[in-house]
């Protein structure tokens, strides 16, 4: 019987399912957008309940329009969208609130205290992270302290929180499995990321309960049941989307680099087992946990990246479909060296500026709706080049070329563009489903399916670009961008 592995990839604007063969081939794929709530400026929230709706009809309806026979699933993966954080009643299973998007930009009052009190280091020390509203720590805070009765049930022991791999697999498992793995308990900003365990002074500072926090496995790893049509199927791999991206990109050894250009942009490199702390704004995370040892990465976040080009097409009407914006940007005439900051949730590495705000530089009379597409499209090589000289100077290194997956890298003028301003050659393999990947071989590898060689030998290149501009030519834009970015920073007071 021919056996599958299925991929819940879950995202942060739509829900996926990605069916794999024995081999790794991608057979099939489900896709569900959900929505984005938005309370006030700067707030973004996700409904648990929707997420895993959509979530869960992606999955069966992968199954039943392949007519997959449930007893052929050897594992499901989950990737997730990371920091998102949801407090559920655990009797219930009844969320306390919305889940607060890792967008969400509602406790940075929280964040500022954090720091005044001189916890930034200790924070970087043992979590390897800043003192951000990105990540899950102030979020929890929020609820606990701003929901009616959340904090006296959690006091209680009766609440349960999770980042979206949690809640979906507590779903899943009927209650069964209050889990997560060190990729994602790496981005909480609760977590110890030497010791592997949920650090007691951090807790203590935002007065959060050990009880409502989940166990921390393994990225591979047996989870728990999702229990199909009586057929037990094993959760066997979870990863947080950028590490799991990591991983599907096999990038496996120390200096290997990824980009993943998503809803924001992600660039990881693999430090091995060595934790490497950022002198220039990146973060250190956890990669994964895997073969009784745990792997670390330099990562560097950009909030804004496919939402800014989501941005021309829902609030700006510039463009009908995402795609479009590759035919617009290549009619741009003349030299407009015109600039979009998309800092619409602040700025993330290596400036790491909660008050900054998205702005429009370089206008002029001729400047047309193909010149701003454009420089939004620009942006997104921008930024990853801000990390990537972050990440060369911490590594001591210069990249031979960066890796790419997303649905942002079918875009070849975008690539082209991105190789250019590197001034490094940029891959883009066969399958651009990295995350989904990535996933599914954590699961495959736990299971027995699969080992890291097949991996390996599995990954196909699609297209390499190699840089076509002159070094006069990169400077010149490049410190034009430098110049905008200083612009938006502090805007909001």
């Amino acid at each position: 019987m021919e056996k599958f592995i299925i991929a819940l990839d879950q995202g942060t604007t739509s829900s996926r399912a990605v069916l794999f063969n024995s081999s790794g081939v991608i057979q099939a794929i489900e896709q569900m957008e959900f929505r984005q709530i938005f309370p006030q400026p700067g707030w973004v929230e996700h409904d648990p309940h929707e997420i895993f709706s959509t979530q869960y009809e992606v999955l069966t309806r992968l199954i039943e329009k392949n007519k997959i026979d449930a007893a052929s699933i050897t594992a499901l993966g989950i990737t997730n969208q990371r920091e998102t954080t949801v407090l559920w009643n655990k009797k219930t299973g009844e969320p306390v609130y919305n889940a607060i998007v890792w967008q969400d930009k509602r406790t940075a009052s929280i964040c500022e205290a954090m720091k005044a009190k001189g916890l930034s280091d200790y924070v970087k020390q043992h979590t390897g992270l800043v003192i951000d509203s990105y990540f899950s720590a102030t979020k929890i805070k929020w609820i606990l302290d701003s929901v009616p009765q959340a904090r006296e049930q959690a006091n209680n022991g009766e609440l349960a929180f999770g980042t979206i791999d949690t809640w979906l697999m507590w779903k899943l498992t009927e209650g069964q499995s209050h889990v997560t793995d060190y990729s994602n308990a790496s981005r909480t900003m609760l977590f110890d990321i030497k010791k592997l365990m949920w650090d007691e002074r951090l807790l203590n500072e935002l007065d959060i309960p050990v009880s409502i926090l989940p166990l921390v496995k393994p990225s591979a790893h047996h989870f728990g049941n999702w229990n199909y049509k009586g057929i037990n199927i094993p959760i066997a791999g979870v990863a947080g989307d950028q590490q799991a991206a990591l991983f599907g990109q096999a990038c496996f050894l120390p200096g290997e680099a990824k980009n993943t250009y998503g809803t924001g942009c992600f660039m990881l490199m693999n430090t091995g087992t060595d934790i490497q702390y950022s002198k220039n704004g990146l973060i250190t995370t956890i990669a994964w946990g895997l073969d009784g040892k745990v792997e670390y990465a330099l990562e560097g976040s950009v909030f804004i990246a496919g939402a800014a080009i989501q941005w021309l097409r829902d609030s700006l009407h510039l463009i009908d479909q995402s795609k479009d914006s590759e035919y617009f940007a290549a009619k741009a005439l003349g030299s407009n060296e015109v600039y979009v900051v998309p800092a619409f949730a602040g700025l993330g590495a290596p400036y790491w500026d909660m008050y900054a705000r998205g702005a429009i530089f370089g206008l002029t009379r001729d400047t047309g709706k193909d010149h701003i597409i454009k420089a939004t499209l620009e942006s997104l090589a921008y930024q990853t080049k801000d990390i990537l000289n972050a990440m060369q100077e911490d590594a001591g290194m210069k990249l031979a070329g960066l890796k790419v997956d997303g649905g942002a890298c079918a875009n070849n003028m975008l690539m082209q563009f991105q190789a250019d301003i590197l001034g490094t050659e940029v891959q883009r393999p066969k399958v651009i489903e990295s995350t989904a990947q990535g996933a599914a071989y954590l699961a495959g590898i736990q299971t027995g399916l699969w080992k890291k060689e097949n991996i390996l030998k599995n990954r196909q290149i699609e297209k390499t670009f190699l840089p076509k501009m002159d070094d006069s030519q990169r400077k010149k834009l490049y410190a034009g961008w430098q110049k905008a970015v200083e612009r938006t920073k502090g805007w909001v007071d």
